[in-house]
């Protein structure tokens, strides 16, 4: 199918008359409702919103009441303009290696969950990825782009995917504030 100049002309005259993407798709025959809308993108046709809102501010009012209506001052009290969306920061892109900047945490990790967790890390199986089982512990421990990362591989929690130790860093209980809104 092509863009004939007879079959632009329909696009346009329907296209400006309100109707669908689809509906014109179906009107033409032939071209489905993504090639009706790329056409228009390429076309350069005016959104339908404004253009509504032109055809019907534009349009003889019926009755004098309408025509009162339209004339009188706006009464209702404006909405504030909407502020600004920031711009999202750029993300610093780390290369692999290299240690990650201080996170911050809103729950702080319990001195007797990190004592534990050191004391369990010296006792960890050090496995690989492809020796993880259901049955392993998966808290992963360094960088995955160095020769020295692993897996604790301890026996785990039943139903976590971490053994104690890590099930206590990994699953922080709900801080009271939190508790108190509920």
């Amino acid at each position: 199918m092509s863009w004939t100049d007879e079959r632009v002309e329909v696009l346009k005259k329907l296209w400006g008359e309100g109707q669908s993407a689809s509906q014109i798709a179906k009107e033409l025959g032939g071209v489905t409702r993504n090639a009706v809308i790329g056409k228009v993108h390429r076309l350069g046709l005016s959104n339908r919103a404004n253009a509504a809102a032109k055809t019907e501010s534009q349009a003889k009012p019926d009755t004098k009441a309408e025509t009162n209506a339209r004339r009188k001052p706006e009464t209702a009290a404006k909405e504030p303009d909407p502020k600004p969306i920031p711009s999202l920061a750029r993300r610093q892109i780390i290369p692999a290696g290299q240690p990650l900047p201080p996170q911050p945490s809103a729950n702080e990790i319990s001195p007797e969950a990190l004592a534990k967790v050191s004391e369990i890390e010296k006792k960890a199986r050090k496995i690989s990825l492809l020796e993880l089982t259901e049955r392993t512990c998966k808290w992963p421990v360094g960088d995955p782009a160095t020769p020295d990362f692993w897996f604790c591989g301890l026996p785990t929690q039943s139903g976590k995917p971490y053994c104690e130790a890590h099930v206590g860093v990994a699953f922080q209980p709900m801080n009271t504030r939190r508790d108190r809104r509920r």
